[in-house]
């Protein structure tokens, strides 16, 4: 079967915030730069963020890039990269005021500066209260943001491949990443993209949970390719649950809401954050306020006819407030959860958010792997930003407005990478291995001749009732042993799925069961990885790690201060370093993380 084969310098999967940015700096650095993407990129994920951008602007008080970053090591309970850290943090006011020029209508102060709003985790002077350090678009940031930088690809001649599905990597036998192979959802048709340079902006895979905050297209597609061509998968334990989902929709609810006054009640009217958090209340990190949430719905203190979630609380803000800052949450409250926000609280309750793991890239946005010289070696031609990658900035837990933030910084960060890698490059293109081709054609055609196989919809279901049950806000060793047993059964399921429809023309049932099998990958590694971890920290919390003197909220330093490597082949797990060292400044030393 003859295969085409388009050449570029540079092809970028997914056409969110970080694929966005990284097609920047490509474009207007004179390089031919393709953008394959599921969907119109302004309807990609990023479109879904609300809160704001992180950054020290200073613009509404006192604020500095080391606050920053002190409150980020701490978020992530101390398993972020300090390097990698410091580089975000510091970088952060570049890329907000670099936007700014791209045309991003911020909303401003009575000076005209960048408003900027107080968010969960975000303190001054190294924790001492709460900073407005989020940089918003009332609460449609991310809309504003996807097409800002959006035009700015129009302008410099960006190609995009739109309806398009990626489906593998293809890797030569020296391990260099040559591009990947693509189905136009139109057609059917299979096309290889070969490339100097390589970088996966897919975002992230939510949809393994079976309720959560991330639109369907969310489903591990970049995570999937990674694992079957041979590359770990980093810290893939670690999910952020936002503590703030619409009640029976999972639809987010910014953190925004509380940044502008918001307060969290539950069934006795009580604010009950105080009991959690006394210092920074409601705007605690989302680990902290969803267990907080949890616990009360729990202890029989929850709201609604079964007690299974708490109020969201605006109802004593100025409306005029609220229709300036908030409108998009007032029309999701009133959409999903029936209630008009301005008059009467809004239920919530945690629901699957955020990855913090990921494929492991370092600062520069190079994917590294465990290798004979070095816990990281750089993969050639491949690179990774975004939510997909882990750098890691997150760690153990992500504070809210610096995933924006670091889809720009580390979107740009990957971009200058493939460019001075495109400087020192041959002009001609690497021979591709007709091998790697094989295997993405063999996975359709194993879906276009499979017979008395499983369904998709329901092996997806059990997959999502699995992860919910077993990996939850709060984990139990039981579960997870059990959860492990189950999601390996699942695996077995996907591999055998079934579509009736046979057709080329934007058959989806082919594509739901592709994208399948991308989330299995992404559920085992965080199913194994979770149960490996005999320790609580950050999102990731046992039962059967208590909070004592000597491992302070179940924290186990002396075992567990380490990142998860997950390999697809044998399905074992491998560890590495945290890098406790900082760029410029000291190491910010461990100690019991308290809001």
């Amino acid at each position: 079967m003859s295969i085409t084969v388009r050449k570029f310098d540079a092809v970028i999967v997914g056409a969110g915030g970080a694929g966005l940015r990284a097609a920047i700096q490509l474009s207007e650095s004179g390089y031919k730069t393709a953008v394959i993407t599921k969907v119109f990129p302004t309807r990609s994920h990023t479109v879904a963020a609300q809160g704001g951008v992180a950054a020290s602007l200073g613009n509404s008080e006192e604020d500095h890039w080391h606050w920053h970053m002190y409150d980020t090591v701490k978020g992530s309970d101390w398993l972020g990269d300090q390097d990698a850290i410091e580089f975000m943090c510091k970088k952060a006011n570049e890329c907000v005021i670099e936007l700014e020029h791209y045309g991003m209508p911020f909303d401003r102060t009575d000076a005209g500066k960048i408003y900027q709003r107080p968010f969960g985790g975000h303190m001054s002077n190294f924790g001492e209260k709460p900073v407005a350090r989020s940089c918003a678009a009332a609460d449609r940031t991310g809309h504003a943001m996807l097409h800002a930088m959006y035009q700015r690809n129009i302008k410099a001649s960006t190609q995009f491949f739109v309806e398009w599905m990626a489906l593998d990597l293809v890797r030569d036998d020296e391990g260099e990443v040559l591009g990947v192979t693509a189905m136009d959802m139109e057609t059917g048709e299979i096309v290889v993209f070969h490339a100097k340079a390589t970088i996966f902006a897919t975002g992230g895979a939510g949809r393994i949970c079976y309720s959560s905050t991330n639109a369907f297209i969310n489903t591990g597609d970049g995570l999937g390719m990674a694992a079957r061509a041979g590359i770990p998968l980093e810290d893939m334990e670690f999910w952020q649950f936002h503590p703030t989902g619409v009640a029976g929709a999972g639809v987010l609810n910014t953190e925004g809401v509380r940044g502008e006054g918001g307060i969290l009640r539950n069934s006795q009217g009580e604010r009950f954050m105080e009991r959690y958090a006394p210092n920074a209340k409601d705007l605690a990190s989302r680990d902290v306020v969803s267990r907080a949430i949890t616990t009360e719905i729990n202890e029989g203190r929850g709201c609604g006819p079964n007690k299974d979630f708490v109020l969201l609380d605006i109802s004593h803000l100025d409306p005029a407030t609220i229709m300036k800052r908030l409108p998009g949450i007032r029309e999701i409250a009133i959409q999903f959860a029936g209630v008009d926000c301005i008059r009467e609280p809004i239920p919530v309750v945690p629901t699957a958010h955020y990855q913090m793991g990921g494929i492991p890239t370092n600062y520069n946005g190079q994917v590294v792997v465990p290798g004979k010289r070095s816990q990281n070696e750089i993969v050639p031609g491949f690179y990774a930003a975004g939510e997909c990658a882990c750098a890691s900035v997150h760690g153990a837990n992500r504070l809210g407005t610096n995933s924006l933030l670091d889809l720009l910084v580390f979107g740009k960060s990957a971009g200058e990478s493939a460019v001075e890698q495109l400087k020192q490059s041959p002009k001609a293109h690497k021979e591709l291995p007709p091998g790697e081709i094989d295997r993405a054609l063999a996975r359709v055609d194993r879906l276009n001749s499979q017979k008395d196989g499983a369904s998709v919809h329901e092996t997806q279901l059990e997959m999502r009732r699995t992860m919910q049950k077993h990996a939850g806000v709060f984990r139990f060793a039981d579960l997870l042993k059990q959860g492990v047993a189950k999601i390996l059964d699942v695996q077995k399921d996907v591999q055998r799925t079934e579509i009736r429809d046979k057709s080329k023309v934007f058959n989806t049932a082919r594509i739901e069961a592709l994208e399948l099998e991308n989330l299995i990958e992404v559920a085992v590694a965080t199913m194994v990885s979770a149960e490996a971890r005999k320790e609580s920290r950050g999102a990731h919390v046992r039962d059967d790690a208590p909070d004592t003197e000597e491992f302070p909220n179940g924290r186990d330093d002396r075992n567990w201060l380490k990142h998860s490597l997950w390999y697809k082949d044998g399905n074992r797990l491998d560890y590495k370093s945290v890098k406790l060292t900082p760029l410029t400044v000291e190491t910010i030393a461990l100690k019991k993380r308290a809001y």
